[in-house]
């Protein structure tokens, strides 16, 4: 889960009461169930199934934010999957800024490797910060980047992309010579996909993509998910 750098001059916003609107966020941000309600949704940093091993910080409800031109953009992607009876899932979208302060805290102790075998099996924990999986900022935390993959409409099965979500790795590179062809074919569609409807991918992870024209691209938020 490679997490992107940010400009020096870039600025994290800590939101008062009366920066957000009626459902309690910022201008520009909504819930991707009022745009896109049959896009599944499985927010793994609000339980304990992540790198990390336990809900992360400012993961307090199982909401899916994101701005809305990002929410309208996934929504055509689901239009485009849905004659072939597919969907799309959603594992994370906006991201607090104090949740990235976690997994930088997580990383520095090097004495937790309870998830190692799921996430991380090949890459000693030690040199996570060292190898960019893990840095101070996140494109997520601009309200305009998400993890996404693919699955079936009916029983909501996830398309074989060769590794998890969040696997540290070359093997999660979208080109990896690791997987097999239709592994790297699904990759393929939902990069194709994610792009002819506005996402740029992120060459380290098959399930990374932000929009291209994203609102708030020099701002990181700290508004927690409640």
């Amino acid at each position: 889960m490679k997490i992107l750098s940010s400009l020096c001059l870039a600025a994290v916003v800590v939101l008062l009461p009366g920066d957000v609107h009626a459902q309690g966020l910022p201008e520009g941000f909504v819930e991707l169930s009022e745009v896109a309600p049959g896009i599944r949704v499985e927010l793994r940093y609000h339980g304990p199934d992540n790198f990390v091993g336990n809900p992360i910080d400012g993961y307090e409800k199982p909401r899916c934010l994101m701005t809305r031109p990002c929410a309208r953009a996934l929504a055509e992607v689901a239009a485009e999957l849905k004659p072939f009876g597919l969907g799309l899932k959603v594992f994370d979208a906006y991201r607090p800024q104090r949740a990235v302060d976690h997994f930088v805290r997580w990383a520095n102790d090097t004495k937790d490797v309870r998830m190692k075998a799921s996430y991380y099996p090949d890459v000693p924990k030690a040199e996570l910060i060292a190898k960019g999986y893990i840095a101070n900022k996140s494109g997520h935390s601009r309200g305009s980047t998400v993890d996404v993959t693919i699955v079936s409409l009916g029983g909501g099965e996830e398309l074989d992309m060769g590794t998890a979500w969040d696997h540290f790795g070359p093997e999660s590179w979208p080109d990896s010579a690791a997987v097999n062809g239709q592994q790297r074919a699904n990759r393929l569609l939902l990069r194709t996909l994610m792009a002819k409807c506005g996402f740029l991918p992120l060459k380290e992870e098959w399930w990374h993509f932000t929009l291209r024209d994203e609102p708030f691209p020099d701002t990181y938020f700290d508004f927690p998910i409640r």
